[in-house]
């Protein structure tokens, strides 16, 4: 008996180890370096820096209602109510958000970029895949109404998490904007941690996830349960234009696809065929912009 439950003990303290190692990279995910996210586009020829400051704009501090600062920039070269919000995925900060946000100067929008709780210029002390960055982003979405008045043509754009943000945003019975751009969302993120355990790790996660939702939920307060955009893209009333690589393999085409099957009411779908996660657009640019011209065309040039 003393044998068998040594064995118990040893069991649960592994497996409770675990779950303290994975809630951590779930929390505190290692994000990028700001130098290097800068070179990265520079280099790419996706941010000018030359063309970056020449733009009209200028630095908006938002308050989120978890009592930190989301740091964005209101970029308005056109005199016009159409605006668009941009959401960056996890790691980044709004420098990757530029090259989205050029593409649709271009289209005659205006732009906010801004910068996910921990990440960048903003505050916050956890990333938690768009349950608490939901909310900053209803902050950000508030604020520009309010700034700008009840004529406002909206769309939001978002990568990755920052998609899944979006639409756990969008779902939220929000619905908040006139359209939206979902660039490779995963669709549930228990799902989405199964498999990165099973694909990086080697490891079977019944008996992990439990245990680490439960350390999560006493950590920082939400459930990986409730991270689930699929679980709400139903709410979401008005038009989304669902983006993904066919050959990303981190967060599998399957789970927009999913999405895409579960969302009524207007949308569309684009398969990538070139590029890994959340190179859709650096990998197949002219097939992205006519894409997103299509999508404007059908769903919001006309409403």
């Amino acid at each position: 008996m003393r044998k068998l439950l040594r064995a118990l003990l040893i069991s649960f303290l592994f497996t409770f180890s675990l779950g303290i190692y994975f809630t951590n990279r779930l929390m505190y995910m290692k994000k990028k370096d700001e130098h290097f996210i800068v070179m990265r586009e520079k280099e790419a020829g996706r941010f000018d820096p030359d063309r970056f400051d020449s733009l009209s704009k200028r630095e908006v501090t938002i308050a989120s209602a978890f009592g930190y600062p989301i740091k964005a920039l209101l970029v308005e070269p056109h005199e016009s109510n159409r605006y668009v919000i941009i959401s960056h995925g996890v790691t980044e900060t709004k420098i990757n958000s530029i090259k989205y946000m050029n593409l649709f100067l271009e289209r005659g929008f205006n732009a906010i970029i801004y910068d996910h709780r921990r990440h960048g210029e903003s505050g916050g002390k956890t990333t938690s895949f768009g349950h608490y960055e939901k909310f900053d982003l209803k902050a950000v979405t508030d604020w520009l109404r309010r700034a700008k008045g009840p004529d406002l043509l909206l769309g939001i754009h978002g990568e990755s998490m920052g998609a899944a943000t979006m639409l756990l945003y969008a779902g939220m019975l929000e619905d908040g904007a006139d359209f939206y751009i979902a660039d490779c969302p995963f669709s549930d993120l228990k799902e989405q941690v199964s498999y990165q355990l099973e694909k990086d790790f080697k490891m079977v996660p019944k008996l992990l996830i439990p245990i680490a939702d439960i350390i999560l939920r006493v950590r920082d307060k939400y459930s990986i349960r409730n991270v689930s955009p699929i679980s709400v893209i139903q709410n979401i009333k008005h038009p989304i234009l669902f983006i993904h690589s066919e050959h990303d393999d981190f967060i599998l085409p399957t789970m927009t696809k999913e999405l895409y099957e579960q969302k009524q009411g207007p949308k569309m779908l684009y398969l990538a065929a070139n590029g890994k996660h959340a190179q859709s657009y650096n990998e197949n640019p002219k097939d992205y912009e006519r894409v997103i011209d299509e999508f404007l065309l059908k769903y919001v040039e006309q409403s």
